[in-house]
């Protein structure tokens, strides 16, 4: 299995107690921590300044007096903006100046390669970085696994097999905008979908307003979005608003996604006199 998998877990997850945390309260893997997810709430990067993702770069007042204001949400954003940016098998070190703590954070799929090395992240790497958060995002405290799927702002595609498009056969949807400019973030659908249906991760399929702030999602991906082969099992580019913008696609298995009428009332479905998600008196009664 490619390093393209993650395993995610929204808003509401609950903290591990590892060894390294209670072995020294000033030092804190990140790395071990980074499976409780990246909340929507958590999805912002205003104030953030980092003139590249090295020890340079972090180590700067302006990104310690950010870090130091969102001390809430920053070292799990920092993670993921690592795992998106950085290429795998590298980590990037950061210890506050406030507290004293010591974050490590894993790379994975190197979208920001420029970036990665010290330099300024380009408009193109901010755009990979920002859809690759956005398909990280996920609203429920639920412990979720992926494809991510997608290229590098370099054009790099990044690596699947045919063993991991098998195990995450559903589609999902596609991700794509720029959270370093304000420009917005946008999610699509990449499959057939009703009213009746519902997922574990929700902002890629469901078009309510408020569901996935600063998510919007804005229908289907093949209406938005093209490939740069038809037999690719991802978008390369998205545009909205006169603005074209890289893709990253995601895929989910099968067992993310339920349907009212299967006889089962899920988290996601709520009762009513209908056959939708959100009144479905099938699996959830009247």
């Amino acid at each position: 299995m490619t390093g393209a998998l993650f395993a995610l877990v929204g808003c509401g997850g609950a903290m591990p107690e590892d060894a390294a945390w209670e072995a020294d309260p000033a030092s804190v893997d990140q790395a071990l921590q980074v499976d409780n997810g990246l909340t929507v709430n958590g999805l912002t990067v205003n104030g953030l300044t980092v003139n590249g993702l090295t020890v340079n770069g972090l180590n700067t007042e302006s990104f310690n007096a950010w870090f130091s204001q969102n001390t809430d949400t920053a070292p799990m954003l920092m993670a993921y903006i690592v795992k998106c940016s950085v290429p795998e098998g590298q980590t990037r070190t950061f210890q506050s100046t406030t507290t004293g703590a010591k974050y490590t954070w894993q790379g994975s799929l190197g979208l920001a390669p420029g970036w990665a090395t010290g330099k300024a992240a380009t408009v193109t790497e901010q755009q990979a970085v920002s859809a690759c958060l956005a398909a990280h995002a996920n609203k429920y405290g639920l412990h979720i696994a992926l494809s991510v799927l997608g290229r590098t702002a370099e054009g790099a595609a990044i690596p699947y097999s045919a063993e991991e498009l098998s195990q995450f056969s559903a589609k999902e949807a596609c991700f794509f905008g720029n959270l370093f400019t304000n420009e917005g973030l946008f999610a699509a659908r990449d499959r057939d979908f009703s009213s009746a249906e519902s997922s574990t991760r929700a902002c890629g399929l469901t078009l309510k307003a408020d569901s996935c702030a600063p998510i919007t999602n804005i229908g289907s991906c093949a209406q938005f979005c093209t490939k740069g082969d038809p037999s690719q099992p991802y978008y390369t580019q998205c545009t909205y608003n006169g603005k074209t913008y890289p893709a990253i696609t995601t895929r989910v298995k099968p067992t993310e996604l339920f349907r009212c009428g299967d006889g089962v009332c899920q988290f996601t479905e709520r009762a009513g006199s209908g056959n939708t998600a959100d009144s479905c008196r099938a699996d959830c009664g009247a």
